[in-house]
């Protein structure tokens, strides 16, 4: 037999457990949005430090294209993460069609897009909503991974995440999420223009705009326009939102 005061004790523990996760947080000072901003910028602008921090945009490259060939109803084999912070998600399912286009455009868009979103969580003052949200979507993502240097990296990254929202207080919370968010609308701008270099001097043959351009036959640079376009209005957008302006 269960005593009440033991299913009381339960109920309430939920009940907070809820109220941390769901409920709103304090708005952080200015000055510590815009700190987190100049971080983001810093770990993304140096080439030495954007060769370590490019890593986390690839995860939400690769975990855009994942999640796109799942909900477009496409067999998601697996998911590479690599060194020199390039990636790979394998899924089988019709060559072409509305679903490889979908899940082929996904990649350069999604980092963006998920600042985007996590910008509108932080302007709705839901911290610890958005840290949770982070650390299973990187649960998830890591089921799928086929290699060890991609585990390792979606662990480490995961569970930054989770310790941040478990062990410490709202500003530290704050500025953790505020970083990562201002980290994936900055950092989600330049793979498009590094791209665009490459496809210039010869380079990346098979990117994704190449394969877009043979699915839709829809030229590479109008695909490249697509990218810098949402990866720019996600900046604008985020910003405003993560400023409150």
């Amino acid at each position: 037999m269960i005593s009440t005061d033991s299913t009381a004790l339960a109920a309430a523990s939920m009940g907070d457990l809820w109220d941390r996760v769901f409920g709103t947080q304090p708005v952080p000072e200015d000055w510590l949005v815009i700190a987190t901003a100049v971080v983001a910028l810093a770990a993304v602008v140096p080439h030495s430090l954007w060769r370590l921090s490019r890593n986390a945009v690839t995860i939400a490259h690769e975990g855009g294209h994942g999640l796109v060939a799942l909900l477009t109803g496409r067999k998601l084999d697996g998911i590479r993460l690599h060194s020199d912070t390039s990636g790979l998600t394998v899924s089988r399912g019709k060559p072409t069609g509305i679903g490889m286009i979908l899940t082929a455009a996904a990649g350069y868009t999604a980092p963006p897009l998920l600042g985007l979103g996590g910008a509108w969580l932080l302007a709705a003052h839901h911290i610890t909503l958005l840290l949770w949200l982070a650390t299973a979507l990187l649960l998830v993502m890591l089921v799928m991974i086929r290699n060890a240097y991609g585990a390792l990296t979606v662990i480490v990254t995961g569970a930054a995440f989770l310790l941040i929202s478990w062990l410490t207080g709202p500003t530290v919370q704050a500025a953790f999420a505020y970083a990562a968010v201002w980290f994936l609308l900055l950092g989600g701008v330049r793979p498009a223009f590094e791209l665009q270099s490459k496809r210039r001097h010869g380079g990346a043959p098979d990117s994704d705009a190449d394969q877009l351009a043979r699915l839709t036959h829809v030229p590479p640079a109008m695909w490249l326009f697509l990218f810098h376009a949402v990866s720019l209005c996600s900046l604008i957008g985020g910003g405003t939102w993560l400023l409150g302006l």
